[in-house]
Formats: structure tokens, C-alpha cells, sequence
């Protein structure tokens, strides 16, 4: 015995993220404009496809909330793949900014504190802002001035390249300070 379909379940079709294209448009009548941006006049939706067909282009909505519904006459495989680059490039010129870390002591030596200012400046020049950490352990806490003054130290050192993001503060047994590299100009 074989068992009756439901109803009131249907597969719905997925949700084009485009702009609706031919077949798709619902509406009963459009405003129609061809490729190169004349005006053709208000068409039965059925009667601006023919049209469009017999072009050889898609009729493709433009403006769906506009009474009619603006429609434009074009390739819209080609409108699609221009949309693409042009996002791909916009991508492309996007700037990511990076947070490199530098990590201090209160008691770091000098040698070892000029090795950390030449690879601040390096991540500066590259674009990246640097997170300066002071670690303290044990007894170093008492001297939090120590720290800061490392910090302020480290900023005055490389202010020709950038600026205090944020200023020295502490988080548990950390100072941390941000710099960040200065606009060119």
C-alpha cells in the first residue's frame, strides 16, 4: 500500500542573490532601457522579454522597488563577471593592518632593547602596528614606574616612523602599549 504525498510541503527554489533576470521579473509591467541608456518606454514584462530575445541580450531588473520596476536590456553574464573583478580589486586594494608584538623586561639589556626597536621599525615601515609587552615577574611588580617608563622610552625612539596608539597600561602582570605607523604624507 503506498502512501499518499504531503501536502503543504514544497521545495522551494533557492534564493537568487542577483538581480532578477527574463523569467524571474514578477512584475506586470516595466520601464525598459536599452544598453546604452535610452529610454524605451513602459512594456508588458512578457512583451520586453520578446524584445529583449530578439535583441539577443537579458532583460535584467535594475530598480525592483520603483513603480514600474526599471528593467535594462544587456548581457548579463558579462555585468556579472565586470561585478566580479571590480570586487576582486577592491579586495585587492584593501589594506590589512597586522599587530606585530615586541616583548621587553623591565631589565632588558640594551643590546637586546636595539634589536627590539630595529624590528619595531621594520614592522612599522611594512605597515604593521607593534604591541610593546613589559612582562614582570615576582618583586618586579612593585616598579610598574620601570615599565612605563620602558614603554615611553621605546615610543620616543621610534617617533620619526609612528605615534602612541594607546597608551601604557597594565592587564595582569603585563604592560602593554600600542604604536602605530604615522600617515605618510
Amino acid at each position: 500500500m503506498r502512501r499518499p504525498p504531503r501536502r503543504g510541503r514544497r521545495l522551494q527554489e533557492p534564493e537568487q542573490t542577483g538581480p532578477r533576470v527574463n523569467d524571474r521579473i514578477r512584475a506586470p509591467r516595466v520601464l525598459v532601457i536599452d544598453d546604452e541608456g535610452n529610454k524605451l518606454g513602459e512594456f508588458l514584462t512578457e512583451d520586453a522579454i520578446a524584445l529583449a530575445l530578439e535583441r539577443g541580450v537579458d532583460l535584467i531588473e535594475v530598480a525592483p522597488n520603483s513603480r514600474p520596476p526599471v528593467c535594462r536590456l544587456g548581457d548579463y553574464g558579462r555585468i556579472k563577471y565586470e561585478k566580479q573583478k571590480k570586487d576582486a580589486q577592491a579586495r585587492k586594494r584593501q589594506a590589512v593592518v597586522s599587530i606585530k608584538e615586541v616583548k621587553l623586561r623591565p631589565k632588558t639589556d640594551e643590546h637586546d632593547y636595539q634589536v627590539k626597536i630595529k624590528h619595531a621599525r621594520r614592522f612599522l615601515e611594512e605597515g604593521d602596528k607593534v604591541k610593546v609587552t613589559v612582562r614582570f615577574r615576582g618583586r618586579e611588580m612593585a616598579h610598574r614606574d620601570i615599565g612605563e617608563e620602558r614603554c615611553r622610552e621605546f615610543a620616543k625612539d621610534l617617533d620619526e616612523l609612528a605615534a602612541i596608539e594607546t597608551p601604557p597600561s597594565m592587564e595582569g602582570k603585563q604592560m602593554f602599549m600600542i604604536i602605530a605607523p604615522k600617515k605618510k604624507s
